[in-house]
């Protein structure tokens, strides 16, 4: 019933930016949280950045001032704005979202979308 939908992704050079997005969509009653993953090649999946349903994010150190969550609550959606992109910022990037349906929370995640910095 719930689905999340990313977009957003492609190749960028280094130092440039991208915006992500991942839209829920389905039987929501609540978002208690999103987020964003992200697993380069030969690493271990990274989280990323969250975001709570009181608007309070965290991000991982490697990200900090150079990345920004936020999401429209109206919409569903979130976003993970990337700046000063890196080539080690390369990786498949995924969206995950807690959601509660109006009878259980699930934990959801997106199809992921590829993010390439080139160098």
């Amino acid at each position: 019933q719930v689905q999340l939908v990313e977009s957003g992704g492609g190749l960028v050079q280094a130092g440039g930016s991208l915006r992500l997005s991942c839209a829920a969509s389905g039987s929501i009653f609540s978002i208690n949280s999103m987020g964003w993953y992200r697993q380069a090649p030969g690493k271990q999946r990274e989280l990323v950045a969250t975001i709570n349903n009181g608007g309070n994010t965290n991000l991982v150190d490697s990200v900090k001032g150079r990345f920004t969550i936020s999401r429209d609550v109206a919409k569903n959606t979130v976003y993970l704005q990337m700046n000063s992109l890196k080539p080690e910022d390369t990786a498949v990037y995924y969206c995950n979202a807690i959601i509660n349906n109006g009878r259980y929370n699930g934990n959801y995640w997106g199809q992921g979308t590829q993010v390439t910095v080139s160098s």
